[in-house]
């Protein structure tokens, strides 16, 4: 059988463009976010960038000891054979996402404060941590989970309640520092019994996490505002 090499070609390009495609339409839409929020439309692209570099950086911030039984062996005494659980200490390091966690977490502090909407902001933040630490479930060998379109748009339709004239950046404020202290804070007393090797606060990558919460939280509640 021929095998045209052009045909193998063109998938590539039709490929690379698709991935172009969606990711171009991420990022429009993440600024399109931004802009909703009151960022300035000069510091969008900067603070995109800052973002998506941050994004591979999680800094270490804590070493957790834990102790999983890994295995067992056999010991001989007096022609007997014993199973013993042989245990293996290992550790948890608690890292912080820099382009998940602590820009948005920056961002959503300056925004309260430039806002001045302390109040709704509060409420918001309050009712999206106490859903987010009832929904966040641990997974053994992973870490939190948490569905991921929940905060989302429970801050995007507690936003509307609240500040329907600022919905938009209370939704933000809250779908941020909510799924943070909800999911991430006010769980790390179970991380210990995990087992997973790092556990990240904001996720490791770009759209995810804290940061993904935040900017679909803003996007809801201006479709329906």
């Amino acid at each position: 059988m021929i095998y045209n090499p052009f045909t193998f070609i063109l998938f590539i390009i039709i490929f690379f463009w698709i991935v172009l495609f969606f990711v171009m339409v991420q990022i429009n839409l993440i600024a399109l976010a931004f802009a909703e929020i009151g960022v300035p439309n000069q510091y969008v692209f900067a603070a995109l960038l800052a973002i998506l570099i941050g994004s591979f950086i999680n800094i270490p911030v804590k070493r957790i000891p834990q102790e999983i039984m890994t295995n067992e062996t056999r010991i001989g005494f007096f022609g007997f054979r014993y199973r013993v659980p042989t245990w293996k200490k290992k550790e948890t390091i608690l890292a912080i996402n820099v382009g998940g966690a602590v820009i948005p977490t920056l961002l959503s502090l300056y925004l309260v404060a430039k806002t001045n909407l302390w109040g709704p902001a509060v409420l918001a933040t309050l009712f999206i941590s106490f859903v987010s630490y009832r929904a966040a479930k641990p997974v053994p060998g992973v870490g939190i989970a948490l569905p991921a379109f929940l905060p989302p748009i429970l801050a995007a339709l507690g936003s509307m309640i609240i500040a329907w004239s600022h919905a938009p950046t209370v939704a933000y404020i809250s779908g941020t520092l909510g799924t943070l202290i909800g999911a991430d804070i006010l769980n790390l007393k179970k991380i210990k019994d995990l087992g997973a090797p790092v556990a990240s606060i904001g996720g490791a990558g770009t759209f995810d996490g804290i940061f993904l919460n935040g900017v679909l939280a803003v996007l809801l509640s201006t479709i329906f505002t």
